[in-house]
């Protein structure tokens, strides 16, 4: 079955310090085409020759390749998009379980900022928070493009796009002003589910090593 643009949770004209137009340019036009690129694929690859598969080029490499990049496209996107939403200012921290991992992984709720926005500073093109089942802590991973820099067996739980199409036309070249506009409305009750459904998957997995 082919994959489909899902719509945003909220109004384009809901969030603080994020536009509509952004909003309008960033989830209406390019998210849509990492999923129709995707499906693109999925439909080429049974006819791609396998015979002719080689490490300098064949068309079977090129599509291969591309599936990563778009298929990483989409569900980045779909992950950033889900956890965003208006009028979170009265729920500026997580609470429970979710907030006890990043006091414990990264000292305190300010630092788990402070690093996931430095990690957003570095980044070309995502900051994305995951539980790794081998440690059973959160980390940050600095992604410079879509399908690059994630480790393998982890769980995103939460990402932030640095893309300069996630912020140009609100901030200019003003990324820090963008990274703090972002955790305006992240929606931590979103981000708590998606770490609770990790643990899980981590146990199920059989591999998690919980601190």
């Amino acid at each position: 079955m082919p994959f489909s643009v899902k719509d945003l949770p909220f109004a384009k004209d809901a969030l603080d310090g994020i536009s509509a137009k952004t909003l309008e340019t960033h989830h209406d036009k390019l998210y849509p085409g990492y999923v129709n690129k995707r499906n693109e694929i999925d439909a080429a690859l049974p006819n791609a020759d396998r015979s002719k598969a080689n490490g300098s080029y064949s068309e079977y490499r090129s599509l291969k390749l591309e599936e990563t990049f778009n298929a990483d496209g989409q569900i980045l996107h779909e992950l950033y998009f889900s956890h965003l939403g208006p009028n979170q200012g009265q729920q500026t921290r997580p609470t429970g379980a979710l907030a006890e991992a990043l006091d414990r992984d990264f000292g305190s709720f300010e630092q788990f900022v402070e690093d996931l926005s430095a990690c957003g500073m570095a980044a070309r093109g995502w900051a994305t928070v995951a539980l790794d089942p081998t440690d059973g802590k959160v980390h940050t991973f600095l992604c410079d493009v879509h399908n690059q820099g994630g480790v393998w067996g982890t769980i995103p739980i939460m990402t932030l796009d640095v893309y300069e199409h996630a912020y140009f036309i609100d901030y200019g070249s003003a990324r820090p002003d963008y990274i703090k506009a972002f955790f305006k409305n992240v929606n931590w009750d979103k981000v708590s589910e998606n770490y609770d459904k990790a643990q899980q998957m981590a146990k199920i997995s059989g591999t998690a090593s919980m601190a």
